[in-house]
């Protein structure tokens, strides 16, 4: 079974979540009907927490659709969903908006309370991230939200909500062996409030596999935006080359534990300060052997000198977390999409 971690008094995780980002209308073709049956192979294994947001098209109601028809089982399931209003709104955002949208998503996922509700702000120069979260937070205290987190918040707008007296229970942020901006101050930060890092982007969209060791650089159109994004941050830690010498010390490690890459670049998120645990957006429980190595693999010294020697001569990506994402007119805020809200 998937080892847990304890994110917060009394409530545990599966180290490994299933992401639901992959599983989005519009962002690439999925089968629902398959998904359904992915999602009972994932939580009987013991992936039992699953990550999805209100922005993701389709994906809450998915997920309320599963719930339905796991119904016996459903408390052993925990669903952490975001809170991300559109761009357009943050201005006039209100506590009602907040409490709009907490209700849809209640709705949409069929469940009295929500296990954990995670604030996305687009724009830090709109005022107003505090105030959500406070909102969020007297949802949790009315019973609505079992708790709060926020995602892709840099070091100095988190402290800005800790300040306010907010529980922040999980920070949600883009980590893995192409992109350790957390480490640059955000890990530390959060160790010291008690507060569980949760990485997305561990595979980088699927980047980090066999199936681009020793292949020339895709070219675009892309299968999907997911792909699109990672490409980007592959630029930033050096490009195609230096990714590709990176690949090859993955594959060389993988092949010793007789494990896939995959398995070593999760292992080697999970192996990081304050990780919590790690969202794998597989769309298909074909990918599950995989996850289960990761945790029956251990790196060791000669791994990890290996892996970082790899990352040594990488150029990037640099700064706090999410701050090149939010780089207005920059090739990073190209990939968003800003106003999901009103077409969910």
């Amino acid at each position: 079974m998937i080892p847990r971690a304890e994110l917060a008094p009394g409530y545990t995780i599966s180290r490994v979540l299933k992401g639901g980002w992959q599983l989005a209308r519009g962002h690439s073709h999925v089968d629902l009907a398959g998904a359904l049956e992915d999602m009972d192979r994932f939580a009987d294994a013991g992936v039992t927490t699953f990550d999805c947001a209100d922005i993701y098209t389709g994906v809450e109601s998915l997920i309320g659709d599963w719930l339905k028809r796991r119904s016996r089982q459903r408390t052993a399931i925990q669903v952490h969903t975001k809170y991300v209003p559109d761009l357009d709104r943050l201005p006039d955002h209100s506590r009602a908006d907040v409490g709009r949208g907490v209700d849809r998503s209640l709705a949409r996922l069929g469940v009295d309370r929500l296990d954990l509700v995670q604030l996305h702000w687009w724009d830090f120069d709109i005022p107003g991230y505090v105030d959500a979260a406070a909102w969020l937070d007297e949802l949790r205290r009315t019973g609505k939200i079992r708790h709060v987190a926020v995602t892709n918040f840099d070091q100095r707008r988190l402290a800005e909500v800790l300040a306010a007296g907010v529980p922040v229970a999980s920070h949600q942020v883009q980590y893995s062996v192409i992109d350790r901006r957390p480490a640059n101050g955000a890990a530390a930060q959060c160790a010291r409030h008690g507060i569980g890092l949760l990485g997305y982007g561990t595979l980088a969209g699927g980047f980090l596999s066999e199936r681009y060791l020793h292949q020339p650089a895709p070219v675009t159109p892309l299968e999907n935006r997911s792909l699109v994004k990672y490409r980007l941050v592959i630029d930033e830690f050096g490009g195609w080359d230096q990714f590709q010498n990176l690949l090859a010390a993955l594959g060389r490690i993988a092949t010793r534990h007789n494990v896939g890459i995959g398995a070593v670049a999760m292992r080697w998120a999970l192996d990081q300060p304050g990780v919590a645990g790690v969202i794998v957006g597989a769309r298909h429980a074909r990918h599950l052997d995989q996850i289960r190595h990761a945790f029956t693999l251990t790196l060791d010294d000669n791994d990890r000198a290996a892996i970082a020697d790899a990352q040594s001569s990488s150029t990037g990506p640099q700064g706090d977390v999410y701050d090149l994402e939010r780089v207005k007119g920059g090739p990073h805020a190209a990939v968003m999409k800003y106003s999901l809200g009103r077409e969910t």
